[in-house]
């Protein structure tokens, strides 16, 4: 069973991470992993990148989940 704490020593060891690749290797829903995530955001530690107006629309229009980004601050 996966805990905040596999999440968090997880992103420390990869720094930057999508959401779709990190439901995956935690084999969890993304939307249970965006709850996850947001409480490593909410103490600092996780912030989520901004994507431009134009990333998901253009090229290959890719899904939302792919190109929502989460990276570990380092602290």
């Amino acid at each position: 069973m996966m805990s905040l704490i596999d999440i968090k020593k997880y992103l420390m060891q990869v720094k930057i991470v999508s959401l779709a690749s990190i439901s995956v290797y935690f084999n969890v829903e993304p939307n249970l992993m965006r709850d996850m995530l947001n409480h490593w955001i909410r103490k600092g530690c996780v912030k989520q990148c901004l994507r431009t107006n134009s990333c998901g629309t253009k090229c290959v229009k890719c899904k939302p989940e792919l190109t929502e980004i989460y990276e570990w601050l380092a602290h």
